[in-house]
């Protein structure tokens, strides 16, 4: 299938790769090498699934960058929110998880050089994937109830391109508005789709089991303030999630 290029915000430079070579990791590690820099958006040619990842330069400290998680997971809901069907349901689940109807339809990534809360990072990557069409070829839809693609909810005409333009736009506009007014507009948009919706409880990995929690909130490093069904409120730390990409040298 041939589609169009998407186009980005001038502040946004595109970078294409084809398939199987997978944005995120391609984004840490040519951000690694110096070789990609804040404002490069990497993103994947294939067509049954929209990867990308930006690419950021973060001035904060690796604790308050962390809020780029939750930013992308809003700039994501926001672009479903506009592109499906307006009865369609898109929620957040901690720390990664991109809901479509209470299913898994893809997920948030972060990536940085080091795991030191205190230091400013070099580089931060942000990367998103979503499933337009399921990629179990070997199951069929409803076979796996919690896994959904955008095609099984009533987005079959949503392409690659639509979605990454959409995308890169709310990326964009969240991004200037943490800029200006912090993270608590961040917070609250994504507290106003988070799984539950504040009522019922978010259903994640706690103490190595799937446990159902009540959430309070975000704390100021992304981490998930919740209280168990049984025991005191806690914080769930963000940081254990952000994949740490080594250094690598440039290549001649």
């Amino acid at each position: 299938m041939h589609l169009p290029d998407p186009v980005f915000p001038p502040l946004l430079s595109g970078h294409a790769i084809k398939s199987p070579q997978r944005p995120f990791e391609h984004a840490c590690r040519e951000a690694g090498r110096g070789r990609l820099g804040a404002g490069d958006l990497v993103w994947s040619r294939a067509t049954g699934r929209v990867e990308c990842a930006v690419v950021l330069e973060p001035e904060v400290a690796l604790r308050v960058a962390l809020q780029m998680n939750a930013l992308a997971q809003v700039a994501a809901a926001d672009c479903l929110g506009a592109l499906l069907p307006p009865a369609i349901g898109v929620y957040h689940r901690w720390p990664d998880t991109i809901l479509v109807n209470g299913a898994a339809a893809g997920e948030v990534r972060l990536g940085a050089p080091t795991h030191d809360a205190d230091a400013v990072p070099d580089w931060l990557v942000a990367g998103m994937s979503l499933r337009l069409v399921h990629d179990r070829i070997d199951k069929e839809p409803g076979e796996l109830p919690d896994e959904t693609s955008l095609d099984e909810e009533g987005g079959g005409g949503i392409s690659r391109t639509d979605f990454l333009q959409s995308y890169a736009a709310h990326f964009l506009t969240w991004l200037n508005a943490w800029q200006d007014d912090g993270f608590r507009p961040v917070h609250d948009n994504w507290m106003a789709r988070a799984e539950g919706g504040g009522e019922a409880p978010m259903q994640i990995e706690l103490d190595g089991r799937r446990q159902a929690v009540h959430v309070l909130g975000l704390d100021d490093e992304g981490g998930l303030i919740v209280r168990p069904e049984q025991g005191a409120a806690r914080v769930l730390p963000l940081i254990d999630t952000v994949v740490l990409c080594r250094r690598e040298a440039a290549r001649p």
